[in-house]
């Protein structure tokens, strides 16, 4: 596998990242054999975050053996405030096993309201800005589900790294936010390059993203037979063909009032539903242990079903989603879900 500059990080990366979320659903023993195998097939990129329950620590067993400056690692924090934030670094820290974090990102700034607290008094940037002094942090990245606003955040602020959705149904950050990371020279990772699991075709995928000079893709992976299919279809991957872009548009319309963009302008709710997170439960269905993904949705699917269907978040919604519906359909396979699992 080919490594490419990681914008003005200097890193070279490899072409694929490894996505820590999957890892979750696996033993140790098997979590370490495969990210064992992703490195002897030239995967050097592994990206996760503290909030993925034990991902972290079955990186750091990995690599514990494995030369340090040899790997790139990226993880997060969603800490706003600047305590929670070094808490959150040093418990990374320790169980990844490494002095230092290569990528460091603010997780899911994707609110005015969250950008506001970490660039605050006391706030989680002031934890970044020493982290970087110290050492302990190389560069300063973020991720987030709002274009707009990642933009924004992008032209005001010092970052090296930006990781946003970037599918061919979540195809927003190629009209601008691609280009301004390229004239930025920031390093660009595509989250969810298969749709968090709800596109199947993966080598239309990947063909989709090759187009884009620069990205990296971060897929999640579960088995070694994933990231050997992902290589083969990367270093072999042609063009876009006519029949391949009538296919893209097809399932775009097929999709189109069913698709939340993550971007929460629909927010916020007056029953305080955390609307994204329930419309992307099939997301956490597909990647996350059982246990984990009734711990996160429990709370937000009780709070849906109290849904008085104000229509406040359809008028937000940029997609015109029918949010309401939506949301019955959702609860309607989590109860599928729950009963599926006793």
């Amino acid at each position: 596998m080919k490594t490419v500059r990681f914008g003005k990080t200097e890193l070279m990366v490899s072409e694929i990242a490894f996505g820590g979320i999957p890892i979750q659903r696996l033993t140790a023993e098997q979590a370490v054999q495969l990210i064992h195998s992703s490195i002897d097939l030239g995967i050097n990129f592994f990206d996760t975050a503290n909030s993925y329950t034990d991902s972290e620590e079955k990186i750091g067993l990995a690599i514990k053996n494995i030369p340090r400056d040899s790997l790139v690692i990226a993880t997060k924090s969603g800490a706003l405030d600047k305590k929670t934030f070094i808490e959150h670094l040093d418990l990374s820290l320790k169980r990844l096993g490494t002095d230092y974090i290569d990528i460091y990102q603010h997780h899911s700034m994707s609110t005015i309201k969250s950008y506001d607290a970490i660039f605050s008094e006391g706030g989680a940037n002031e934890g970044m800005v020493e982290a970087v002094k110290s050492g302990k942090v190389r560069f300063p990245a973020f991720s987030s589900h709002n274009i707009p606003l990642a933009m924004q955040i992008m032209r005001e602020q010092n970052y090296f790294a930006v990781q946003l959705p970037f599918n061919y149904l979540d195809d927003e950050a190629a009209k601008a936010a691609i280009p301004l990371a390229r004239e930025l020279d920031m390093g660009f990772i595509a989250m969810k390059p298969f749709g968090g699991g709800l596109l199947s075709n993966a080598d239309l995928c990947i063909r989709y993203l090759a187009q884009f000079d620069g990205i990296i893709p971060d897929p999640g992976i579960e088995k070694v037979e994933e990231i050997r299919e992902i290589i083969r279809l990367t270093d072999g991957s042609d063009p876009l063909t006519d029949e391949d872009l009538q296919t893209i548009e097809r399932q775009r319309k097929e999709l189109g009032d069913h698709w939340c963009h993550r971007c929460d302008y629909c927010q916020p709710c007056p029953e305080e539903i955390a609307i994204s997170m329930v419309l992307n439960l099939q997301s956490f269905i597909k990647r996350t242990p059982f246990n984990r993904t009734r711990e996160m949705l429990g709370a937000s699917i009780q709070r849906a079903r109290d849904c008085q269907q104000c229509m406040a978040c359809t008028e937000r919604c940029p997609y015109n989603l029918d949010i309401p519906q939506l949301l019955k359909e959702r609860l309607s396979q989590w109860d599928e879900f729950i009963v599926g699992q006793q």
